[in-house]
């Protein structure tokens, strides 16, 4: 499996999964693939050359080439960050979107340090990375009928709310399911949250799948903010879990969910576990 992952990749096989970004949790023993994304480069400008190689056979470069994303180098680490423009929604306005292919898995862990920046305009919310999987990159009100994907991402919400927003074969409407975080939780501006977000895909013919989310502030204790079973993310067995979807904006589909000020995000620590 090593030769098809790009140098941009470290493949590592590990005993737990205590080793990266700040991680509160040590996982359970046993042995698991770890994926980690090494950002290339120095800071500055975030080419198309470099993306292409930190995230391997990606799609939806525009974003790149439109100058959203930028290198920093902060508390010893690597971060993009990424810049959501006043008054854009939507991702060909602000932010920034990729779908990275992976090997597939029934279940799959996805992790990432997040920091709001200082000023960030949360309004009504927006989109932040997750999983997805099947030959289609099901998004923006795409219909789920089990045979060509699925995606699970994450929100923030209104005064930095928190949810799980799914596409699945039982939403109850066109666009995603909300799947919120504890009342009173609240990403923090100015502060990095760890994030953990796990998906096991269904059984085709069954309702078993399921998606954890954890988050980590600073040094305190990781503290599970959703733990969702019974989910049809396929009706056959020919897709797994099989991408890594970063995706990030502001939206919603109209201008009301548009920040009302130049805002950024910073992003880092990626790492894929199965």
């Amino acid at each position: 499996m090593e030769e098809r992952l790009s140098k941009g990749w470290r493949l590592a096989v590990l005993l737990s999964s205590t080793v990266g970004m700040p991680w509160s949790a040590a996982g359970t023993a046993k042995a698991e693939e770890v994926q980690r994304i090494q950002l290339s480069g120095t800071p500055g400008a975030y080419a198309i050359a470099d993306w292409k190689q930190d995230w391997p056979q990606c799609a939806f470069e525009t974003v790149i080439s439109e100058g959203r994303v930028e290198r920093v180098d902060r508390d010893g680490h690597r971060w993009l960050s990424v810049r959501y423009p006043e008054g854009s929604h939507g991702s060909g306005l602000g932010g920034a979107v990729w779908r990275m292919p992976l090997p597939g898995a029934d279940r799959m862990e996805l992790r990432y340090t997040l920091q709001f920046e200082e000023g960030f305009d949360f309004n009504k919310g927006g989109k932040l990375p997750g999983l997805c999987g099947g030959p289609k990159t099901i998004t923006g009100g795409d219909r789920v009928n089990g045979l060509e994907g699925f995606s699970v991402r994450l929100m923030w919400r209104k005064e930095g709310r928190g949810q799980a927003y799914v596409y699945h074969m039982d939403q109850p409407g066109k666009y995603g399911n909300e799947f919120d975080f504890p009342e009173a939780f609240r990403f923090p501006i100015g502060r990095d949250i760890a994030i953990r977000i796990e998906v096991t895909i269904n059984r085709p013919g069954e309702k078993d799948g399921q998606i954890r989310v954890w988050t980590t502030l600073g040094n305190e204790s990781e503290q599970l903010q959703l733990d969702q079973t019974g989910l049809r993310f396929r009706a056959t067995p020919s897709y797994a879990i099989d991408g890594l979807l970063f995706n990030t904006f502001h939206g919603g589909s109209d201008a009301s969910w548009a920040p009302r000020r130049d805002c950024r995000a910073q992003f880092g620590g990626f790492e894929v576990r199965r």
